[in-house]
């Protein structure tokens, strides 16, 4: 049977319509770009759980075994990265700065495998997308070509040291005392490959703790280094005058500016920088607190620890790697890239590490600079045995308290006893901020009571 000159032209034309079409696809006078048979680099990663956090373990070569290792190839390469599903739970990864993801994963054994071409040099990251995973540890480094390394793009350490709660002022008599505070622009370390230029008061975020019994007579000197860019100064909450304090301590670069208060009420306050604009100086990292102790002083504790939190507005998303920038439309917008306690991501994960032993009392000393978002703390694992609400230290605490409210600009006391070992997350319980930096560990030691907490299936 003969096919019609009708069908004859139609069956032309389409083959002439697809031919057109790819030669669409090919931009005119370009070579059409190798095609790779196989990847340059492969790595195999399995998912596990790792003293109670997700993670991915290499699996064989030189990562094998490694935790969160960090994969180095070639700027340029084709790149195949095999996951494994070793927990059963669901899983996915994804190298975001090359827009690869894989395909999600569920069951123990089953697998999946991204590619891609690494064609932009520098620290890059590999993570689970799954909400939740990468901050519970399933995140690791992937570095492109003759990268910089990790190394180089550190900053300085401007985390504040929970443990750094000075000496206990008990019951004593009204002292004179002076507090020595100096400003600091430092181009700190915000997070893994990620810089940010900060404005501290001594380096550090938050500021020191400041400790005084109600009636002290205190001197504050603010010093502002003459290499400074800004102008700043301090508020103290705990100050009953002009700005508390900050009327009077506006410090140009090489000024020093001082004022004298008496502690007219006990409690536990913040201080900041009160230099305009206001909000742009606490952002940056220009708070702390200030303990004014009663008359009796506070009972005794076994342990102290200093938490403050805060909002960083920075122009690029949270995981760009080498400096980022302050953002005053974000700032505005009050859309943080980061959320952090004590200053940093990581800060009381990894760079600071929070200790109790069965049997031991803890009391937080726990502070929002914001400068915008409230604080809704809370551990995990924990019932805050009493709760000195908005600082308050006269009136009668609240007992048996789950999640407690702080405002930006205030502060509160938790006290609980540690009955259980294991580790303890701090978190504000707008838990979506977790993703975005705010997670603090608070570990515990001790023998186990099975009359407490008791596993299923355990012997």
């Amino acid at each position: 049977m003969t096919a019609s000159p009708l069908k004859i032209v139609a069956s032309l034309v389409f083959i002439a319509a697809i031919f057109a079409f790819f030669l669409h696809l090919q931009p005119a006078g370009e070579t059409p770009p190798a095609i790779t048979a196989s990847p340059d680099r492969v790595f195999t990663l399995t998912t596990a759980m790792s003293d109670g956090h997700w993670v991915f373990v290499g699996k064989g070569g030189d990562i094998d075994g490694q935790i969160n290792p960090s994969l180095q190839v070639a700027h340029g390469a084709v790149v195949q990265v095999n996951l494994v599903n070793g927990d059963g739970a669901t899983h996915d990864i994804a190298v975001p700065a090359f827009d690869a993801k894989s395909a999600i994963i569920a069951g123990k054994n089953t697998s999946t495998s991204v590619v891609f071409r690494a064609d932009e040099a520098g620290e890059h990251e590999y993570i689970c997308t799954l909400p939740g995973h990468a901050a519970a540890g399933m995140k690791g480094r992937l570095s492109v070509g003759a990268s910089t390394g990790p190394e180089q793009v550190h900053g300085v350490d401007v985390s504040q040291d929970p443990t750094m709660v000075g000496e206990p002022v008990g019951l004593r008599g009204r002292r004179a005392l002076t507090f020595n505070l100096k400003t600091t622009e430092r181009l700190g370390q915000l997070d893994d490959g990620t810089r940010y230029r900060y404005w501290t008061f001594d380096d550090k975020v938050p500021g020191p703790f400041l400790r005084a019994r109600v009636g002290d007579r205190i001197t504050v000197n603010l010093s502002n280094p003459e290499d400074s860019r800004q102008v700043h100064s301090v508020d103290f909450h705990a100050v009953t005058g002009p700005g508390g304090g900050a009327a009077v301590t506006q410090a140009a670069p090489g000024e020093t500016e001082s004022f004298t208060f008496t502690a007219l009420k006990p409690g536990l306050y913040v201080y900041h920088c009160a230099t305009p604009m206001v909000s742009q100086h606490i952002a940056n990292g220009m708070y702390g607190l200030i303990l004014i102790e009663p008359a009796a002083g506070l009972p005794d504790v076994d342990r102290e620890f200093y938490v403050m939190q805060g909002e960083l507005y920075t122009t690029h998303r949270r995981g760009h790697q080498g400096e980022q920038e302050f953002s005053l439309d974000k700032l505005l917008d009050e859309q943080p890239e980061y959320f952090v306690f004590n200053g940093a991501v990581n800060a009381l994960s990894r760079t600071h590490r929070m200790e109790a032993e069965v049997g031991e009392t803890v009391r937080i000393y726990f502070g929002v600079g914001g400068p915008n978002a409230a604080s809704s703390f809370h551990v995990i694992g924990e019932i805050f045995d009493q709760v000195y609400d908005q600082g308050s230290l006269t009136g009668t605490p609240l007992t048996d308290v789950q999640t407690t409210l702080v405002a930006p600009g205030g502060a509160t006391v938790v006290e609980f006893k540690v009955d259980y070992p294991g580790k303890y997350m701090l978190v504000d319980h707008a838990l979506s901020r977790v993703e975005k930096g705010l997670v603090g560990l608070l570990h515990v030691k001790g023998p186990a009571d099975a009359g407490i907490f008791h596993p299923q299936g355990a012997s």
